[in-house]
């Protein structure tokens, strides 16, 4: 089954959430942007998420938007597009 961009964005976050072992709170802190705006994006209730959200969420888990991306759930194969 393929993901939307939106859920395989969720699913990431989630993941890295437990491997660096963070709080959606901290995440949302560290990344600037708002706690709301990072749960609608974990629970996939957001319609289109825009890239630049993409990329201060990223500086949050203290990566660049490419380490980010680098995971299976992005591969064009996995995705519904």
């Amino acid at each position: 089954m393929k993901n939307t961009v939106n859920k395989a964005v969720a699913l990431r976050i989630s993941a890295l959430l437990k491997i660096k072992n963070i709080t959606k709170y901290r995440l949302a802190m560290n990344s600037g942007i708002t706690h709301s705006t990072l749960k609608n994006i974990v629970n996939d209730t957001i319609k289109d998420n825009l890239l630049s959200t993409v990329i201060l969420i990223s500086g949050g888990f203290d990566m660049t938007v490419s380490e980010f991306l680098d995971d299976p759930l992005f591969l064009e194969d996995n995705l519904e597009i």
